[in-house]
């Protein structure tokens, strides 16, 4: 990670506020989940790493900024990684994007609710992760729906658990096949 401070252009000649432009390096083969999004614009690649490019105010209107540590850019640029993260898994999850309403009042409503599901359902994820290390969050909400279904029928905590558990045997079963079509080491927290 690399931060230095430019002077940014708003038109052809004019030229704009100081900012910090921070640079981020990653290898190629470093696929993890909560890797940053940006646009196209802001991501450029070599052989061997991806770079993300990133421009941040040094100075406000009434205010102006201390200079930020490279630690603290990290922290932000992860956070919001994560954010985003969590929208999409909102919107894939519990509907987040599927309203309909009529007034921005229940349109804030849909989004409470839709947040506070988000929220809930990765809180349970982690909970279950230190249980079982590759519970997703669909599976949390799988489950979470069975045992809402056994006021109707009720198959007991026992069968929701085994058929969590028949699931998560398959997940690991096509991780393992993924690895072994490919000839490649699985990463350190698959291994056995």
């Amino acid at each position: 990670m690399l931060r230095r401070q430019v002077q940014t252009r708003i038109e052809r000649k004019r030229t704009g506020p100081e900012e910090w432009l921070v640079v981020t390096r990653q290898p190629l083969a470093d696929a993890r989940p909560w890797g940053p999004r940006t646009s196209r614009d802001a991501t450029d690649q070599d052989a061997y790493y991806r770079y993300h490019y990133y421009l941040t105010p040094t100075a406000g209107c009434e205010v102006t900024f201390k200079e930020p540590s490279l630690m603290e850019l990290a922290r932000v640029i992860k956070a919001g990684a994560c954010i985003e993260a969590s929208f999409q898994r909102g919107k894939g999850e519990v509907g987040m994007d599927e309203y309909q309403v009529r007034t921005w009042q229940g349109w804030h409503h849909h989004m409470a609710l839709s947040l506070i599901a988000v929220w809930f359902l990765i809180g349970e994820t982690h909970r279950g992760r230190q249980i079982t290390p590759t519970l997703t969050l669909p599976q949390v909400r799988y489950g979470l729906s069975l045992l809402l279904l056994e006021v109707f029928y009720t198959p007991g905590i026992d069968s929701i658990c085994r058929q969590v558990q028949r699931q998560l045997q398959r997940n690991e079963l096509a991780r393992f096949y993924h690895h072994y079509t490919r000839k490649c080491m699985p990463p350190r927290k698959l291994r056995l």
